[in-house]
């Protein structure tokens, strides 16, 4: 069994070579901070239940920016904080994959 029900990981790779797609340069860092704080907010942080973590580079930061979930291994890209919470909702509270955002 695993130790999160559901690890959650925000790619926030930033690449040095300006002409290279990055999710760094779509704020991921701070989505990252607010999806971790949205989760402790509705309980749904610690053992058993979710994680929220910082990801170096995943490797597809052309269809960026990019989370992944496990273990389900669901692949997402998001635009705001409303994608985000989309996520959070009916991925990590319900377990249905949000399609719409599925890469």
């Amino acid at each position: 069994m695993s130790y999160y029900e559901h690890h959650v990981f925000f790619c926030c790779n930033k690449r040095d070579d300006p002409n290279r797609a990055c999710c760094a340069n779509h704020d991921a860092s701070a989505m990252r901070d607010y999806a971790k704080a949205r989760v402790k907010e509705l309980g749904l942080a610690g053992k058993g239940k979710v994680r929220v973590n910082m990801a170096g580079c995943l490797d597809r930061c052309e269809e960026g920016p990019v989370v992944v979930v496990y273990p389900e291994e669901v692949w997402y890209t998001y635009v705001d904080r409303s994608d985000v919470d989309e996520i959070i909702e009916e991925h990590l509270r319900n377990g249905r994959v949000v399609e719409r955002l599925r890469i």
